[in-house]
Protein backbone atom coordinates (compact mmCIF):
# COMPACT_ATOMS: atom_id res chain seq x y z
CA UNK A 1 0.00 0.00 0.00
CA UNK A 2 1.18 3.64 -0.94
CA UNK A 3 1.16 6.54 0.38
CA UNK A 4 -0.98 9.20 -1.43
CA UNK A 5 1.27 12.35 -2.62
CA UNK A 6 -0.18 15.37 -1.05
CA UNK A 7 -1.91 18.46 -3.00
CA UNK A 8 0.41 20.70 -4.42
CA UNK A 9 -0.76 24.51 -3.82
CA UNK A 10 0.31 27.57 -4.95
CA UNK A 11 -1.35 30.51 -2.59
CA UNK A 12 -0.21 33.76 -4.79
CA UNK A 13 0.04 36.69 -1.81
CA UNK A 14 0.36 36.44 2.03
CA UNK A 15 -2.39 38.65 3.92
CA UNK A 16 -5.79 37.64 5.42
CA UNK A 17 -7.18 35.58 2.47
CA UNK A 18 -3.79 33.71 1.42
CA UNK A 19 -2.82 32.91 5.22
CA UNK A 20 -6.24 31.79 5.98
CA UNK A 21 -6.27 29.21 3.09
CA UNK A 22 -2.80 28.28 3.61
CA UNK A 23 -3.57 27.27 6.79
CA UNK A 24 -6.34 25.51 6.25
CA UNK A 25 -4.65 24.07 3.42
CA UNK A 26 -1.89 22.65 5.58
CA UNK A 27 -4.39 21.74 8.29
CA UNK A 28 -6.06 19.31 5.36
CA UNK A 29 -2.81 17.77 4.03
CA UNK A 30 -1.51 20.05 1.24
CA UNK A 31 1.77 20.87 0.72
CA UNK A 32 1.64 25.19 -0.02
CA UNK A 33 3.95 27.56 -1.99
CA UNK A 34 3.02 31.09 -0.54
CA UNK A 35 4.58 33.09 -2.90
CA UNK A 36 4.78 37.03 -1.61
CA UNK A 37 5.92 40.44 -4.12
CA UNK A 38 5.90 42.30 -1.10
CA UNK A 39 5.80 42.56 2.75
CA UNK A 40 4.70 39.64 4.46
CA UNK A 41 1.25 39.90 5.90
CA UNK A 42 -0.58 41.96 3.29
CA UNK A 43 -2.81 45.14 3.45
CA UNK A 44 -4.73 45.11 6.79
CA UNK A 45 -2.00 44.32 9.37
CA UNK A 46 0.62 46.65 7.09
CA UNK A 47 -0.97 49.63 5.77
CA UNK A 48 -4.68 49.11 6.47
CA UNK A 49 -6.42 47.95 9.43
CA UNK A 50 -4.06 48.26 12.49
CA UNK A 51 -2.17 50.80 11.58
CA UNK A 52 -5.39 53.17 10.66
CA UNK A 53 -7.52 52.07 13.57
CA UNK A 54 -4.58 53.35 15.77
CA UNK A 55 -4.48 56.28 14.46
CA UNK A 56 -8.04 57.23 14.66
CA UNK A 57 -7.92 55.60 18.37
CA UNK A 58 -5.14 58.20 19.17
CA UNK A 59 -6.77 60.95 17.03
CA UNK A 60 -9.94 60.19 19.39
CA UNK A 61 -8.49 60.60 22.72
CA UNK A 62 -6.48 63.81 21.31
CA UNK A 63 -10.45 64.77 20.43
CA UNK A 64 -12.35 63.81 24.18
CA UNK A 65 -8.87 65.54 25.65
CA UNK A 66 -9.90 69.08 23.72
CA UNK A 67 -13.55 68.91 23.84
CA UNK A 68 -16.22 66.50 25.54
CA UNK A 69 -19.75 66.51 26.53
CA UNK A 70 -18.49 67.33 30.02
CA UNK A 71 -15.96 69.94 29.26
CA UNK A 72 -18.02 72.13 32.22
CA UNK A 73 -16.75 69.92 34.73
CA UNK A 74 -13.89 68.61 33.56
CA UNK A 75 -11.12 71.13 32.05
CA UNK A 76 -10.60 70.90 28.92
CA UNK A 77 -7.11 71.34 27.41
CA UNK A 78 -5.62 71.13 23.57
CA UNK A 79 -3.35 68.52 23.61
CA UNK A 80 0.60 68.87 22.25
CA UNK A 81 0.77 66.31 19.37
CA UNK A 82 3.74 64.19 18.87
CA UNK A 83 2.97 62.94 15.88
CA UNK A 84 6.23 60.88 14.87
CA UNK A 85 6.30 59.55 18.84
CA UNK A 86 2.80 58.29 17.91
CA UNK A 87 3.72 57.04 14.45
CA UNK A 88 6.64 54.64 16.58
CA UNK A 89 4.05 53.72 18.77
CA UNK A 90 1.53 52.35 15.47
CA UNK A 91 4.30 50.88 13.54
CA UNK A 92 5.56 48.82 16.63
CA UNK A 93 2.15 47.21 16.95
CA UNK A 94 2.00 46.83 13.35
CA UNK A 95 5.49 45.05 13.30
CA UNK A 96 4.68 43.16 16.43
CA UNK A 97 1.35 42.09 15.24
CA UNK A 98 2.59 40.86 11.52
CA UNK A 99 5.26 38.96 12.96
CA UNK A 100 3.25 37.00 15.38
CA UNK A 101 0.64 36.32 12.61
CA UNK A 102 2.22 36.26 9.54
CA UNK A 103 5.82 35.73 9.51
CA UNK A 104 6.53 33.47 12.77
CA UNK A 105 3.91 30.92 11.51
CA UNK A 106 5.21 30.50 8.42
CA UNK A 107 8.77 30.06 9.27
CA UNK A 108 7.52 27.61 11.94
CA UNK A 109 5.65 25.36 9.64
CA UNK A 110 7.79 22.75 7.31
CA UNK A 111 5.24 22.10 5.25
CA UNK A 112 5.10 25.77 3.56
CA UNK A 113 7.88 27.40 0.93
CA UNK A 114 7.84 30.73 0.94
CA UNK A 115 8.92 32.38 -2.10
CA UNK A 116 9.65 36.15 -2.20
CA UNK A 117 9.02 37.47 -5.80
CA UNK A 118 6.01 37.63 -8.54
CA UNK A 119 4.13 35.53 -10.03
CA UNK A 120 2.74 35.02 -13.13
CA UNK A 121 0.69 32.53 -15.04
CA UNK A 122 2.25 30.37 -17.75
CA UNK A 123 -0.26 28.02 -18.36
CA UNK A 124 -3.05 26.58 -16.17
CA UNK A 125 -1.24 24.41 -13.97
CA UNK A 126 2.39 26.58 -13.78
CA UNK A 127 3.44 29.83 -12.32
CA UNK A 128 6.72 31.91 -12.86
CA UNK A 129 8.32 33.34 -10.35
CA UNK A 130 10.57 36.80 -10.70
CA UNK A 131 12.18 35.80 -7.60
CA UNK A 132 13.41 39.16 -5.63
CA UNK A 133 17.17 39.51 -6.37
CA UNK A 134 17.51 37.36 -9.61
CA UNK A 135 16.45 34.44 -11.23
CA UNK A 136 13.14 32.94 -12.13
CA UNK A 137 11.42 29.80 -10.76
CA UNK A 138 8.46 27.60 -12.01
CA UNK A 139 6.09 26.62 -9.81
CA UNK A 140 3.66 23.31 -10.50
CA UNK A 141 0.59 23.53 -8.97
CA UNK A 142 -2.21 20.99 -8.71
CA UNK A 143 -4.67 23.97 -7.16
CA UNK A 144 -4.10 27.68 -6.65
CA UNK A 145 -5.20 30.53 -4.99
CA UNK A 146 -4.87 33.74 -6.54
CA UNK A 147 -5.06 36.59 -3.39
CA UNK A 148 -3.43 39.20 -4.20
CA UNK A 149 -5.25 42.02 -2.61
CA UNK A 150 -5.92 45.91 -4.04
CA UNK A 151 -3.97 48.80 -3.95
CA UNK A 152 -5.71 52.42 -3.99
CA UNK A 153 -6.96 53.45 -7.29
CA UNK A 154 -5.75 56.45 -8.59
CA UNK A 155 -8.76 58.93 -10.45
CA UNK A 156 -7.61 60.69 -13.97
CA UNK A 157 -7.41 64.28 -12.81
CA UNK A 158 -5.44 66.20 -15.01
CA UNK A 159 -1.86 67.18 -13.16
CA UNK A 160 -2.68 65.14 -10.37
CA UNK A 161 0.27 62.15 -11.50
CA UNK A 162 2.80 65.01 -11.44
CA UNK A 163 2.10 66.01 -7.95
CA UNK A 164 3.15 64.07 -4.64
CA UNK A 165 -0.08 63.41 -3.52
CA UNK A 166 -0.75 60.86 -0.78
CA UNK A 167 -2.84 57.67 -0.94
CA UNK A 168 -3.53 55.88 2.41
CA UNK A 169 -0.32 53.92 2.31
CA UNK A 170 1.37 57.57 2.25
CA UNK A 171 -1.01 59.08 4.95
CA UNK A 172 -0.53 56.82 7.59
CA UNK A 173 2.96 56.75 7.69
CA UNK A 174 3.52 60.86 7.72
CA UNK A 175 5.64 61.52 10.76
CA UNK A 176 4.38 65.43 10.71
CA UNK A 177 0.38 66.61 10.31
CA UNK A 178 -0.24 69.06 7.46
CA UNK A 179 -1.63 72.46 8.20
CA UNK A 180 -4.15 71.87 5.71
CA UNK A 181 -5.00 68.50 4.48
CA UNK A 182 -7.35 68.10 1.29
CA UNK A 183 -9.03 64.85 0.84
CA UNK A 184 -10.43 63.26 -3.07
CA UNK A 185 -12.98 60.85 -2.01
CA UNK A 186 -16.63 60.35 0.03
CA UNK A 187 -16.52 56.83 1.50
CA UNK A 188 -14.65 54.73 4.33
CA UNK A 189 -10.61 55.28 3.61
CA UNK A 190 -11.81 58.99 2.72
CA UNK A 191 -14.01 60.15 5.60
CA UNK A 192 -11.92 57.87 8.37
CA UNK A 193 -9.00 59.42 7.87
CA UNK A 194 -9.74 62.68 7.21
CA UNK A 195 -11.39 62.64 11.02
CA UNK A 196 -8.50 61.40 12.31
CA UNK A 197 -6.16 64.57 10.92
CA UNK A 198 -8.51 67.31 11.56
CA UNK A 199 -8.48 65.56 15.59
CA UNK A 200 -4.44 65.53 15.53
CA UNK A 201 -4.48 68.77 13.92
CA UNK A 202 -5.09 69.81 10.82
CA UNK A 203 -7.60 71.27 8.95
CA UNK A 204 -9.34 69.38 6.86
CA UNK A 205 -11.31 70.12 3.52
CA UNK A 206 -13.28 67.14 2.09
CA UNK A 207 -14.07 67.44 -1.75
CA UNK A 208 -16.75 64.51 -2.26
CA UNK A 209 -18.24 64.01 -6.20
CA UNK A 210 -21.84 63.49 -4.68
CA UNK A 211 -22.43 63.15 -0.77
CA UNK A 212 -20.60 61.42 1.59
CA UNK A 213 -21.62 57.68 1.66
CA UNK A 214 -23.95 58.29 -1.77
CA UNK A 215 -24.14 54.67 -1.97
CA UNK A 216 -25.32 53.95 2.09
CA UNK A 217 -28.92 55.02 3.29
CA UNK A 218 -28.85 58.31 2.53
CA UNK A 219 -29.40 59.34 6.46
CA UNK A 220 -26.11 58.00 6.49
CA UNK A 221 -24.14 60.43 5.08
CA UNK A 222 -26.03 63.35 6.52
CA UNK A 223 -25.33 62.16 9.65
CA UNK A 224 -21.27 61.82 9.67
CA UNK A 225 -21.85 64.98 7.05
CA UNK A 226 -23.30 67.20 10.15
CA UNK A 227 -20.58 65.59 12.90
CA UNK A 228 -17.80 66.18 10.32
CA UNK A 229 -18.94 70.27 10.34
CA UNK A 230 -19.60 70.20 14.13
CA UNK A 231 -15.74 69.60 14.17
CA UNK A 232 -14.50 71.95 11.85
CA UNK A 233 -14.01 69.58 8.68
CA UNK A 234 -15.31 71.17 5.27
CA UNK A 235 -17.54 69.03 3.22
CA UNK A 236 -17.65 70.03 -0.07
CA UNK A 237 -20.56 68.18 -1.68
CA UNK A 238 -21.14 67.64 -5.25
CA UNK A 239 -17.53 68.82 -5.74
CA UNK A 240 -14.97 67.68 -8.23
CA UNK A 241 -11.39 68.69 -9.06
CA UNK A 242 -11.00 69.36 -12.28
CA UNK A 243 -7.09 70.17 -12.20
CA UNK A 244 -4.45 69.44 -9.44
CA UNK A 245 -1.07 71.75 -9.42
CA UNK A 246 1.37 71.64 -6.62
CA UNK A 247 4.11 74.48 -6.94
CA UNK A 248 5.86 75.97 -4.10
CA UNK A 249 5.21 73.30 -1.39
CA UNK A 250 1.53 73.77 -1.74
CA UNK A 251 -1.88 71.86 -3.68
CA UNK A 252 -4.28 73.85 -5.69
CA UNK A 253 -7.36 72.00 -6.56
CA UNK A 254 -9.44 73.43 -9.46
CA UNK A 255 -13.16 73.06 -8.63
CA UNK A 256 -16.36 74.37 -9.91
CA UNK A 257 -16.80 76.55 -6.81
CA UNK A 258 -12.95 78.10 -7.04
CA UNK A 259 -9.97 76.78 -5.93
CA UNK A 260 -8.84 74.66 -2.83
CA UNK A 261 -5.59 74.92 -1.59
CA UNK A 262 -3.77 72.43 0.80
CA UNK A 263 -0.33 71.63 2.20
CA UNK A 264 -0.96 68.05 1.54
CA UNK A 265 -3.62 65.90 -0.89
CA UNK A 266 -4.98 62.43 0.18
CA UNK A 267 -6.53 60.84 -2.65
CA UNK A 268 -9.15 58.00 -1.47
CA UNK A 269 -11.39 56.98 -4.06
CA UNK A 270 -11.57 53.03 -3.82
CA UNK A 271 -8.97 50.32 -4.38
CA UNK A 272 -8.20 48.42 -7.15
CA UNK A 273 -7.56 44.78 -7.47
CA UNK A 274 -4.09 43.95 -7.84
CA UNK A 275 -4.49 41.47 -11.42
CA UNK A 276 -2.84 43.54 -13.96
CA UNK A 277 0.92 41.35 -13.91
CA UNK A 278 -0.66 38.08 -13.55
CA UNK A 279 -1.02 37.18 -16.65
CA UNK A 280 -4.09 35.67 -16.03
CA UNK A 281 -5.25 35.24 -20.17
CA UNK A 282 -2.66 32.56 -20.21
CA UNK A 283 -4.73 30.09 -17.74
CA UNK A 284 -8.08 31.10 -18.73
CA UNK A 285 -8.92 32.97 -15.47
CA UNK A 286 -11.81 35.82 -16.15
CA UNK A 287 -12.32 39.48 -14.87
CA UNK A 288 -14.78 41.85 -14.73
CA UNK A 289 -14.16 45.32 -16.43
CA UNK A 290 -12.84 46.54 -13.38
CA UNK A 291 -10.03 44.00 -13.16
CA UNK A 292 -11.26 41.95 -10.38
CA UNK A 293 -11.54 38.54 -10.52
CA UNK A 294 -14.89 36.31 -10.66
CA UNK A 295 -15.48 34.05 -8.39
CA UNK A 296 -18.32 31.73 -7.49
CA UNK A 297 -19.87 31.60 -3.50
CA UNK A 298 -17.01 28.65 -3.94
CA UNK A 299 -14.48 30.92 -4.58
CA UNK A 300 -13.77 28.99 -7.91
CA UNK A 301 -12.74 31.12 -10.61
CA UNK A 302 -13.69 29.85 -14.54
CA UNK A 303 -10.49 27.96 -14.84
CA UNK A 304 -10.49 24.47 -13.53
CA UNK A 305 -8.16 24.23 -10.43
CA UNK A 306 -8.07 27.69 -10.05
CA UNK A 307 -9.77 29.56 -6.97
CA UNK A 308 -9.60 33.40 -5.82
CA UNK A 309 -10.48 35.10 -2.60
CA UNK A 310 -10.13 38.69 -0.54
CA UNK A 311 -10.21 42.15 -2.66
CA UNK A 312 -8.79 41.07 -6.05
CA UNK A 313 -12.05 39.55 -6.49
CA UNK A 314 -15.51 41.00 -7.35
CA UNK A 315 -16.61 40.00 -3.35
CA UNK A 316 -16.82 42.94 -0.67
CA UNK A 317 -13.01 44.48 0.24
CA UNK A 318 -13.39 43.46 3.98
CA UNK A 319 -10.75 41.66 5.30
CA UNK A 320 -12.85 39.36 7.43
CA UNK A 321 -14.54 38.46 4.02
CA UNK A 322 -10.97 37.65 2.61
CA UNK A 323 -10.35 35.03 5.41
CA UNK A 324 -13.59 33.31 5.29
CA UNK A 325 -13.17 32.99 1.24
CA UNK A 326 -9.76 31.94 1.54
CA UNK A 327 -10.58 29.54 4.58
CA UNK A 328 -13.28 28.08 1.97
CA UNK A 329 -11.65 27.94 -0.71
CA UNK A 330 -8.94 26.07 0.63
CA UNK A 331 -10.92 23.57 1.95
CA UNK A 332 -12.87 23.07 -1.57
CA UNK A 333 -9.18 23.03 -3.05
CA UNK A 334 -8.61 19.80 -0.82
CA UNK A 335 -11.98 18.14 -1.51
CA UNK A 336 -13.95 19.73 0.64
CA UNK A 337 -17.47 21.48 -0.15
CA UNK A 338 -17.52 24.75 1.33
CA UNK A 339 -19.51 28.07 0.41
CA UNK A 340 -19.29 31.71 1.52
CA UNK A 341 -22.96 33.23 2.49
CA UNK A 342 -23.19 37.23 2.45
CA UNK A 343 -26.30 37.93 3.44
CA UNK A 344 -25.67 39.12 7.25
CA UNK A 345 -22.08 40.48 6.19
CA UNK A 346 -21.85 43.62 8.97
CA UNK A 347 -19.74 46.51 8.04
CA UNK A 348 -17.90 48.91 9.64
CA UNK A 349 -16.68 52.48 9.84
CA UNK A 350 -14.61 53.98 11.96
CA UNK A 351 -15.79 57.32 12.40
CA UNK A 352 -17.00 59.13 15.17
CA UNK A 353 -19.70 58.58 15.65
CA UNK A 354 -19.17 55.23 14.10
CA UNK A 355 -21.37 53.78 10.53
CA UNK A 356 -22.15 49.95 11.25
CA UNK A 357 -24.71 48.23 8.62
CA UNK A 358 -25.59 44.66 8.18
CA UNK A 359 -28.39 43.01 5.20
CA UNK A 360 -29.52 45.29 2.92
CA UNK A 361 -30.71 48.92 3.25
CA UNK A 362 -34.45 49.93 1.80
CA UNK A 363 -33.14 50.77 -1.32
CA UNK A 364 -31.39 47.40 -2.04
CA UNK A 365 -34.48 45.61 -0.72
CA UNK A 366 -36.70 47.65 -3.47
CA UNK A 367 -34.33 46.30 -5.75
CA UNK A 368 -34.27 42.64 -5.17
CA UNK A 369 -38.32 43.08 -4.95
CA UNK A 370 -38.97 42.91 -1.78
CA UNK A 371 -41.81 44.67 0.16
CA UNK A 372 -40.33 46.27 3.05
CA UNK A 373 -41.31 48.75 5.92
CA UNK A 374 -38.82 50.39 7.93
CA UNK A 375 -38.20 52.69 11.37
CA UNK A 376 -35.67 55.39 12.32
CA UNK A 377 -34.88 55.78 15.64
CA UNK A 378 -32.82 58.96 17.14
CA UNK A 379 -30.31 58.75 19.93
CA UNK A 380 -32.08 60.90 21.79
CA UNK A 381 -34.64 58.34 22.75
CA UNK A 382 -31.63 56.07 23.76
CA UNK A 383 -31.06 55.90 27.58
CA UNK A 384 -27.13 55.30 26.80
CA UNK A 385 -26.95 57.95 24.68
CA UNK A 386 -28.79 60.67 26.82
CA UNK A 387 -26.32 59.65 29.83
CA UNK A 388 -23.58 60.25 27.58
CA UNK A 389 -24.72 63.41 26.97
CA UNK A 390 -23.95 62.17 23.19
CA UNK A 391 -26.83 61.46 20.87
CA UNK A 392 -25.57 62.53 17.28
CA UNK A 393 -26.97 59.59 15.42
CA UNK A 394 -29.42 56.64 15.01
CA UNK A 395 -30.62 53.09 14.73
CA UNK A 396 -32.83 52.03 11.31
CA UNK A 397 -34.37 48.84 10.94
CA UNK A 398 -35.79 47.07 7.29
CA UNK A 399 -38.27 44.74 7.43
CA UNK A 400 -39.77 42.51 5.08
CA UNK A 401 -43.71 43.57 4.60
CA UNK A 402 -45.94 40.61 5.54
CA UNK A 403 -43.35 38.47 7.69
CA UNK A 404 -42.17 41.16 9.68
CA UNK A 405 -38.64 39.33 9.28
CA UNK A 406 -35.60 41.58 9.95
CA UNK A 407 -33.60 42.02 6.63
CA UNK A 408 -31.66 45.09 7.43
CA UNK A 409 -29.80 47.56 9.98
CA UNK A 410 -28.20 50.89 9.76
CA UNK A 411 -26.69 52.55 12.68
CA UNK A 412 -24.63 55.66 13.29
CA UNK A 413 -23.65 55.81 16.83
CA UNK A 414 -20.90 55.71 18.90
CA UNK A 415 -19.06 52.36 19.18
CA UNK A 416 -21.87 50.92 16.48
CA UNK A 417 -19.22 48.04 15.23
CA UNK A 418 -19.34 46.75 19.21
CA UNK A 419 -23.27 46.64 18.56
CA UNK A 420 -23.77 45.51 14.93
CA UNK A 421 -22.94 41.70 15.44
CA UNK A 422 -26.47 41.18 17.11
CA UNK A 423 -28.19 42.60 14.40
CA UNK A 424 -26.47 40.33 11.91
CA UNK A 425 -27.01 37.20 14.34
CA UNK A 426 -30.67 38.41 14.55
CA UNK A 427 -30.84 38.62 10.80
CA UNK A 428 -28.77 35.37 10.56
CA UNK A 429 -31.48 33.57 12.65
CA UNK A 430 -34.93 35.22 10.57
CA UNK A 431 -35.95 36.72 13.60
CA UNK A 432 -38.76 38.84 13.19
CA UNK A 433 -38.73 42.39 14.40
CA UNK A 434 -41.43 41.17 17.56
CA UNK A 435 -39.14 38.81 18.40
CA UNK A 436 -36.23 41.11 18.07
CA UNK A 437 -38.13 43.95 20.65
CA UNK A 438 -39.15 40.91 22.98
CA UNK A 439 -35.34 39.93 23.77
CA UNK A 440 -33.62 41.24 27.33
CA UNK A 441 -30.84 43.91 26.34
CA UNK A 442 -29.02 45.56 29.15
CA UNK A 443 -29.73 48.41 30.34
CA UNK A 444 -27.94 51.80 29.75
CA UNK A 445 -26.27 50.19 27.16
CA UNK A 446 -26.11 51.13 23.06
CA UNK A 447 -26.93 47.88 21.82
CA UNK A 448 -30.47 48.41 23.80
CA UNK A 449 -31.34 50.83 20.94
CA UNK A 450 -31.88 47.55 18.57
CA UNK A 451 -34.86 47.01 20.98
CA UNK A 452 -35.97 50.49 21.06
CA UNK A 453 -35.72 50.68 17.62
CA UNK A 454 -37.68 47.24 17.43
CA UNK A 455 -40.62 48.52 19.84
CA UNK A 456 -41.25 51.56 17.68
CA UNK A 457 -42.93 49.10 15.13
CA UNK A 458 -45.74 49.13 17.65
CA UNK A 459 -45.64 51.71 20.17
CA UNK A 460 -44.26 54.83 21.00
CA UNK A 461 -41.07 54.71 22.67
CA UNK A 462 -40.89 58.22 24.17
CA UNK A 463 -44.08 56.71 26.38
CA UNK A 464 -42.16 53.93 27.84
CA UNK A 465 -40.31 54.18 31.35
CA UNK A 466 -36.66 53.27 31.58
CA UNK A 467 -35.69 49.59 30.60
CA UNK A 468 -39.73 48.82 29.53
CA UNK A 469 -39.74 45.43 28.23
Amino acid sequence: MTESVALSIAVIGSGGAAMAAALKALERGARVTLIERGTIGGTCVNVGCVPSKIMIRAAHIAHLRARSPFDDGIEAATPTISRERLLAQQQARVEELRHAKYESILEGNPAVTVLHGEARFKDGRTLVVRLQGAGEREVAFDRCLIATGASPAVPPIPGLKDTPYWTSTEALVSDTMPPRLAVIGSSVVAVELAQAFARLGSRVTILARSSLFFREDRAIGVAITDAFRAEGIEVLEHTQASRVAYQDGEFVLTTGEGDVRADKLLVATGRSPNTRDLNLDAAGVAVNKGGAIVVDLAMRTRAPGIFAAGDCTDQPQFVYVAAAAGTRAAINMTGGEARLDLAAMPAVVFTDPQVATVGLSEAEAHLKGIETDSRMLTLDNVPRALANFDTRGFFKLVIEEGSHRLIGVQAVAPEAGELIQAAALAIRSRMTVEELADQLFPYLTMVEGLKLAAQTFRKDVKQLSCCAG
